[in-house]
């Protein structure tokens, strides 16, 4: 990976490079399954349980990167992410409370799944230990694939389990994809590679959270069959 490298070029090439793990996500068979109705209603508690730990972890991580970076040009990209996850955990809270019946004292003695949690993991240690630009390339590459299954999950949910509108808000927030997020992760990325921040480093960022992302997605498949 050259110095000289633009960002665009960079996502282009690290999307080329990721596009196994893509179709291992598209054709996950614990979407086809939730999408059959094979998966039985109160497993649908391991996806809010997981969530809300994932979530709480998320929030801290990028408090953290915006206290890290917020003298860069990236501080509004940072809040705005910050803010999106928070909108996130009051939706998760209604798909708990409506969908699976299920209080945040319970949330909170939820028991999580090693394999789940990996990704908040991996995203905590980005806060203390990466560049903006590593995080910026690893959310770029990682939400489409978030948000499409998010998508498959709301209509799956309303379709085969009955769940209200108010109850998939979780899903359907990720699902709407922000039509100014590419271009300003792609700044964000760039001002990093201006700065010096490796490319090899960035791309590793990105791949290793869509890695994290299939675990998730095998770990709550193990745990719901």
């Amino acid at each position: 990976m050259t110095s000289v490298i633009d960002a665009r070029t960079l996502i282009a090439l690290i999307r080329e490079q990721l596009k196994p793990v893509e179709e291992q996500l598209k054709a996950h068979p614990y979407l086809a399954a939730l999408e059959q109705g094979r998966i039985r209603r109160e497993n649908l508690r391991l996806i809010a349980g997981e969530q809300y730990h994932i979530i709480n972890s998320d929030l801290r991580s990028m408090a953290l990167l915006l206290h890290r970076h917020a003298h860069l040009p990236s501080r509004d990209y940072l809040l705005t992410s910050l803010q999106a996850e928070a909108a996130a955990r009051a939706a998760l809270l209604a798909f708990a409370s409506h969908g699976c019946d299920m209080s945040e004292d319970d949330l909170v003695a939820y028991e999580p799944i090693a394999g789940c949690q990996a990704y908040p993991a991996y995203v905590a240690w980005l806060a203390a230990y990466g560049s903006d630009a590593e995080f910026a390339a690893a959310f770029l590459v990682n939400l489409p694939a978030w948000g499409e299954a998010c998508g498959r999950m709301s209509a799956a949910s309303k379709e085969r389990y009955g769940l209200p509108l108010g109850a998939v808000m979780f899903f359907d927030l990720f699902a709407q994809s922000d039509p100014s997020f590419k271009e300003n992760s792609l700044r964000v990325i760039q001002d990093g590679l201006d700065r010096g921040v490796d490319g090899r480093l960035i791309t590793r960022a990105a791949r290793l959270i869509q890695a994290y992302e299939l675990l998730y997605w095998d770990s709550l498949y193990e745990a719901s069959a």
